[in-house]
């Protein structure tokens, strides 16, 4: 029974997250970043875009991440298996400020080292 649970609640993260990104970006990102009075952080009104775009996209991401550890729980999944998942949902929230900042946003350096220390733990047991 709990493990039904455990899936159902990681179903509604990965609708939540996938649904996040979709209508968040239709109805909330592209207007607000239409707007000519977006502050300039750190020489511009781009960075500050993609330190928008990207944390809103990082939090679609951490959800579906929460549901894959959620799933690995409910099959059976020894904690290397649920370390794995969050390693990799780590190194994916650090692409989104390459992507979006061109790196200049140093949050993809701690992302991207949490998520090899996490790779690195399960290989290593």
């Amino acid at each position: 029974m709990s493990s039904t649970l455990l899936v159902i609640a990681a179903v509604l993260l990965v609708a939540l997250g996938v649904l996040h990104s979709i209508l968040g970006e239709r109805y909330i990102i592209r207007h607000l970043l239409g707007r000519d009075d977006l502050p300039s952080v750190l020489g511009g009104q781009t960075y500050t875009a993609g330190v928008i775009r990207f944390a809103w996209h990082i939090t679609s991401l951490l959800a579906i991440g929460i549901a894959a550890v959620l799933a690995l729980i409910a099959f059976g999944a020894d904690w290397r298996g649920i370390v794995i998942a969050i390693g990799v949902t780590c190194l994916a929230c650090a692409v989104l400020p390459v992507v979006y900042t061109r790196g200049r946003h140093l949050s993809w350096a701690v992302f991207g080292a949490a998520g090899v220390l996490c790779l690195v733990a399960a290989i290593i047991g």
